[in-house]
């Protein structure tokens, strides 16, 4: 997949969002999740899921013995594929890998968790398109994947020393694993204090999700205001000054560059590819070793790609560090120490 947005579009993700969704084939879907429900609610001993309540392995058991959280993972499988207009990752959901419905609950924002019973949110989410669209990015957009501007003191640290050898220079930059962006911007932020003229700089952000690239381009979280109104503070800066026009952001797959993207003569002088590499996302050799490749294809001479990976505190790290510094030097970097992570610079043609 591989598109882009503008912020002059209209301000609603409903290229994304399905303009039709029939709610005629969730009802059987309803009518099972209510009777389970009841069954539930009936046999087994209080309390049940509540907001705030600590899931524990007792009430996990009575809710998985007639409540099965695959049945529901199904039916809500079904309503994301339904309402969107493209296939979606549904790893990212808060049904993937729970261990039941009191654990999946317990994982949505408050603004869901208006009834214990399945049945009633699914009911909710077909009559209110705006509770939809908002449900949608809270699933896709999980608030435990990000941690907004400035997550990589350290690494932010050495980008400011290398930029002294950039002055003057246009220099373009890759956050090849972007998000809802706001790193990126971080980025922009960093290059507009050292000095950079809106003129001097291109700031693109990849991801693989249309839901991110929908949010960070305009800034905007339909499920989550008060992180909206954040990063749009955060950000007013860039704009005032001219720089939002040089920040753009798409959906690419790392691991499939479009033909062209890649020629081997490189694009970018800065690539940042923090939290990806070796983590739950991208970790299986042929998978890592062809992102790895890409990237490296699209670093230019003289360029360097940095990789850092706080956001999984190492206890999600899939791929041991030594082999990521390998695959690097196996495609023609030269790996050097960042302050955090680490990094490949392509040497100069």
């Amino acid at each position: 997949m591989h598109s882009e947005a503008s912020e002059d579009e209209a301000d609603t993700p409903d290229s994304l969002l399905s303009a039709d969704l029939n709610k005629d084939r969730f009802q059987t879907a309803i009518r099972r999740l209510r009777t389970q429900f009841d069954i539930y609610a009936g046999t087994c001993p209080v309390p049940l899921p509540a907001p705030g309540l600590i899931v524990t392995p007792e009430i996990r058991t009575q809710c998985e013995r007639y409540l099965q959280i695959a049945d529901i993972t199904a039916v809500f499988n079904h309503l994301y594929s339904a309402a969107l207009t493209y296939p979606p990752i549904l790893s990212s959901t808060p049904f993937h890998s729970a261990m039941s419905w009191a654990d999946a609950f317990a994982a949505l924002p408050t603004q869901f968790q208006f009834s214990t019973n399945p049945a009633c949110l699914l009911e909710a989410l077909l009559e209110d398109r705006a509770l939809l669209t908002a449900f949608l990015f809270a699933s896709f957009l999980p608030g435990r994947f990000y941690g907004g501007i400035g997550r990589y003191l350290g690494q932010r640290q050495f980008i400011r020393e290398w930029l002294k050898s950039r002055q003057g220079r246009m220099l373009r930059c890759l956050d090849a694993a972007c998000g809802t962006g706001e790193d990126t911007y971080g980025l922009a932020l960093l290059l507009s204090k050292e000095g950079f003229s809106p003129e001097e700089i291109l700031v693109e952000g990849w991801t693989l999700e249309p839901l991110e690239v929908w949010a960070a381009t305009r800034r905007r979280f339909p499920n989550d205001r008060r992180r909206e109104t954040g990063l749009r503070e955060a950000t007013a800066a860039l704009y005032q000054r001219g720089y939002g026009s040089r920040i753009s952001f798409r959906c690419v797959d790392l691991t499939e560059i479009p033909p062209g993207e890649a020629d081997g003569g490189g694009q970018f002088d800065l690539i940042l590819c923090n939290g990806l590499l070796g983590g739950p996302i991208i970790h299986q050799k042929e998978q890592l070793g062809q992102a790895v490749v890409s990237l490296a294809q699209l670093l230019a001479p003289g360029g360097i790609l940095l990789a850092a990976d706080n956001f999984h505190g190492g206890w999600k790290q899939k791929c041991p560090q030594a082999e990521l510094r390998a695959l690097f030097e196996e495609n023609g970097m030269n790996v050097v120490e960042t302050g955090e992570g680490f990094g490949g610079l392509k040497p100069d043609q």
